[in-house]
């Protein structure tokens, strides 16, 4: 069973930085392209940045050079690094496996002009 968990949400005043993770058991982590989407109260859930088995990454226009998704494969974990908020990012943010179909419980960014 796929299990994926996300941490290193919270509150933060725009311009500052805040680091999530995703640790997933359950799959061949190194297999699978991981991806973290978020979603704003009343808005659809978005894709914000998506990195390959291989490393490449891509990202949303509206992220694009604030934000960084990484990963370490032999700890199964995903990060996103996000810089220079702004109150527009405030969102739950999820962690998935977009092959799998598989989402993470979510984790709130609250950000404060």
């Amino acid at each position: 069973q796929v299990r994926l968990v996300e941490s290193g949400g919270g509150s933060v005043q725009a311009g500052g930085s805040l680091r999530l993770s995703c640790a997933a058991s359950g799959i061949t982590f190194s297999s699978y392209t991981m991806a973290w989407y978020r979603q704003a109260p009343g808005k659809q859930r978005e894709l914000v940045a998506r990195i390959a088995s291989g490393g490449s990454t891509n990202y949303s226009d509206s992220v694009k050079g604030r934000f960084t998704i990484s990963r370490d494969n032999p700890k199964s974990t995903v990060y996103l690094q996000m810089g220079s908020l702004k109150p527009e990012d405030t969102a739950a943010y999820f962690c998935s496996v977009p092959l799998r179909g598989t989402w993470g419980q979510g984790t709130q960014v609250t950000v404060s002009s």
